[in-house]
């Protein structure tokens, strides 16, 4: 036994899933959910229209540092807790014993919600660069329509079923093969942009231009706005944890993944940001006005550099959002796997079983498929409903990151015990910053995102993540609290309630481990 199944063992669990992928792999990973080029450009011109180009640089620099202190403490407590449950197995361990089924059911709830909603909006988002695409080479036609869009995200779902239905080594080699198309995407569009747009805008402009088209009269909100596209972007870098038990030296390569993915991505993002407002040379058709090309981002491709050109800078854009939306398809069944085996979602046994051959939870990958589906029906109902999405995606993995770190730094700050990576004297205060960041982007994404607030542009995020979370908060307050009791240990076949650290030893000494 190696000294990553000694420690999946000590945690309660058995080595079921393929463990193959390096560190650079699960970084990979982590880096596609949250990649700059698949969560920028969809939400860049609406962004740009509520604050300008400075709302939109330095909201991401605000964002990003933020983040990388919200990475730096779930990096601590996944190095301790290395398993694929993630946020809701770290739950059970730092929460007290009272309440521990609650705060498990809650975590395991908004992680999940997270992640699946991410995957409607990142696939919803690639479904509308390619209908821009057709904009593009068709301009006299009338662009494709919501239910056109809907069937190329339907088809965009079902290849990621498919990829994700195969051996986990393979989805670690096309991350890999997706993070260095990120990144020779972000440089190309950056530099070929800046060489071949006439005139720039400039720097002024770039850094200065605060310009409120929000609707709003409050300057103050119309900034804060543009967090929700930062932060967006920014999520979802758990998958790094999801994928600790396929991850060779877990407690050491998952921190890696989930710091340097948001690391990465801060930067990277900061250069592409800067590059791209230096293109935009008509703010007034190019951003705000309804003739556009939509995202308008492809408009500003188009003015400055023409439509072959525009053509490479959509393929990168368009390989990135479709492999973000493969890992987060792979990150989400992994969580529902994790949470079905503790019995913590409906038809558990179904959704935890492991096909044979790949040694992979495929039912738990097509059940994500069929829900993101769903999910994505209400984009062809209502015109703020793509922003909603996001905003549920967003809520719910700031909600899932909030439990486990808010927990770190009151009931467990004496009793944490650090893996390898820990962030030593700084952990509390670390904790409550990003505590703190985390409380207010989920208040901050549920308030209205335009003016004046009507039906057709009330953000409806509420509605779905309350109905999810009140259905599944109902199951627990009347069945659910008679049998669930948090993740449940499997030692050579014998159930262990967690808590019961005395009756692990005993079973580890019985088997001789």
């Amino acid at each position: 036994m190696d000294a990553d199944e000694r420690i999946l063992h000590s945690l309660g669990y058995k080595q079921d899933l393929n463990r193959s992928i390096s560190a650079f792999s699960n970084f990979a990973i982590a880096f596609s959910c949250c990649s700059v080029l698949s969560g920028l450009p969809p939400l860049w011109g609406d962004a740009m229209a509520a604050a300008g180009s400075l709302g939109t640089i330095w909201g991401w620099v605000i964002t990003s540092c933020f983040t990388m202190m919200v990475a730096l403490s779930l990096a601590e407590i996944c190095s301790a807790y290395p398993t694929t449950g993630g946020l809701y197995f770290w739950v059970s361990k730092l929460a007290t014993a009272d309440w521990v089924p609650l705060a498990c059911w809650m975590t395991g709830w908004c992680n999940w919600i997270g992640l699946c909603f991410g995957i409607s909006s990142v696939d919803l988002g690639l479904a509308q660069f390619i209908a821009g695409i057709v904009s593009i080479w068709s301009p006299e036609s009338e662009p494709l329509s919501v239910y056109v869009q809907y069937g190329i995200f339907v088809a965009i779902l079902i290849i990621h079923g498919f990829i994700n239905s195969v051996a986990v080594n393979w989805n670690g080699v096309m991350n890999q093969g997706a993070f260095f198309a990120n990144m020779i995407g972000i440089l190309l569009i950056v530099i070929v942009g800046l060489v071949l747009t006439k005139p720039l805008n400039s720097a002024e402009f770039t850094f200065t231009q605060f310009s409120n088209n929000s609707g709003f009269s409050n300057n103050g909100y119309a900034f804060l706005l543009v967090i929700l596209q930062s932060q967006y972007t920014l999520s979802g870098y758990d998958s790094a944890a999801h994928m600790a038990e396929e991850t060779k030296n877990s407690q050491s390569g998952s921190p890696f993944g989930i710091l340097s993915s948001v690391a990465a991505n801060a930067i990277s993002g900061l250069v592409f940001l800067v590059g791209v407002s230096f293109m935009v040379k008509d703010y007034d058709f190019q951003i705000l006005s309804e003739g556009a090309i939509q995202p308008q981002m492809i408009q500003v491709f188009v003015d400055g550099v023409g439509k072959t050109w525009t053509m490479v800078f959509l393929i990168f854009v368009m390989v990135s959002i479709f492999f973000c939306g493969s890992a987060l398809t792979l990150g989400s069944s992994r969580m529902v796997y994790a949470f079905a085996r503790d019995g913590a979602m409906p038809f558990s046994k179904f959704l935890h079983t492991l096909n044979p051959k790949t040694k992979s939870p495929v039912n738990a990958v097509w059940v994500n498929v069929l829900i993101a589906g769903v999910v994505g029906i209400l984009y062809m109902i209502n015109s703020t409903a793509y922003s909603a999405i996001v905003s549920v995606n967003t809520i719910g993995s700031q909600m899932s990151y909030l439990v486990p770190i808010l927990l770190r730094i009151t009931a467990s700050r004496t009793k944490f015990q650090a893996g390898p990576f820990n962030l030593g004297r700084y952990s509390i205060v670390i904790g409550w910053i990003s505590s703190l960041w985390l409380m207010f982007t989920c208040v901050l994404f549920v308030l209205p995102t335009e003016a004046p607030i009507t039906p057709d542009t009330m953000n409806y995020a509420i509605v779905p993540f309350a109905f999810i979370m009140l259905t599944s908060m109902t199951y627990f307050y009347f069945w659910g609290r008679k049998w669930f009791t948090g993740p449940v240990r499997v030692i050579d076949g014998q159930e262990v309630i967690l808590e019961d650290d005395h009756s692990i030893h005993s079973v580890y000494s019985k088997g001789g481990l």
